[in-house]
């Protein structure tokens, strides 16, 4: 596996694919890149739906690039880092496009906001879930708006508070975070080639309408999420964050 993202078209739906050979978590140079194609494939007329999946069986997405996180050395750094899950989240709530998300595997922080903004979700049963960013010293302050919005104020308080604990892919579906849990990845790519074409076969402006509506009342995301990545910046860039980075 080589770190990249992608975006192609197969008939009317748009797969946007990224890949990091450690677990799939997710660098500054991911989340740009992410970002770009989520706005290229809304650009693209032939588009209907857009799926986002990633490379590899064991995991979705491992989050914030930890590498990273060690080398961030000042508040403007920090920030800029946390900002590109905060832009990818109003990207995603700013779509005229419903987005399917494909989760084969194992997801962990700011991967749980991804899955969270995505408008329909299908998962494997081993797709368990864990927000662990309380274990390092940080807090899901970016994913937050999303995770609850999904989940429920209680059930994102119980998640983020067990920072060392997996919750399992039952435990999303029950909650709402998933869609609907296959046993197997044959059932999992033939479900979300299911309801992707499904989706992409109602009239798009429809969907246009719809998708409004599902994320009516959420403008103000455009600055809060800012203002929550730099909250996280700075929790970071906290000595005692740092010494457990680095033990990581």
């Amino acid at each position: 596996m080589k770190l990249y993202v992608t975006h192609n078209r197969k008939g009317p739906l748009g797969i946007l694919r990224f890949a990091n050979p450690a677990g799939n978590s997710l660098p500054s140079l991911l989340l740009k890149q992410i970002n770009f194609r989520l706005l290229e494939l809304e650009k693209d007329p032939k588009v209907k739906v857009i799926i986002i999946e990633s490379e590899g069986e064991r995991a979705f997405c491992g989050g914030a690039s930890l590498s990273e996180m060690k080398t961030l050395v000042n508040l403007e750094q920090a920030t800029n880092f946390f900002m590109g899950f905060a832009e990818v989240l109003n990207t995603i709530r700013t779509l005229t496009k419903f987005c399917v998300a494909r989760v084969q595997g194992k997801v962990v922080g700011g991967g749980v906001g991804l899955v969270a903004a995505c408008d329909y979700v299908v998962a494997h049963e081993s797709a368990a879930i864990k927000l662990s960013e309380l274990s390092i010293g940080i807090g899901p302050y970016v994913i937050e708006p999303a995770v609850s919005r999904k989940i429920g104020l209680t059930a994102f308080i119980n998640l983020s508070l067990d920072a060392y604990n997996w919750k399992s892919s039952k435990w999303g579906l029950e909650k709402g975070l998933y869609s609907s849990v296959y046993k197997n990845l044959e059932e999992l790519d033939s479900g979300v080639n299911e309801i992707a074409s499904r989706l992409a076969a109602y009239p798009q402006k429809a969907i246009k309408t719809l998708r409004k509506l599902h994320w009516k009342d959420t403008d103000f995301w455009a600055d809060l999420l800012p203002k929550n990545a730099k909250i996280t910046g700075k929790l970071a860039l906290e000595q005692a964050t740092q010494n457990i980075l680095k033990k990581l």
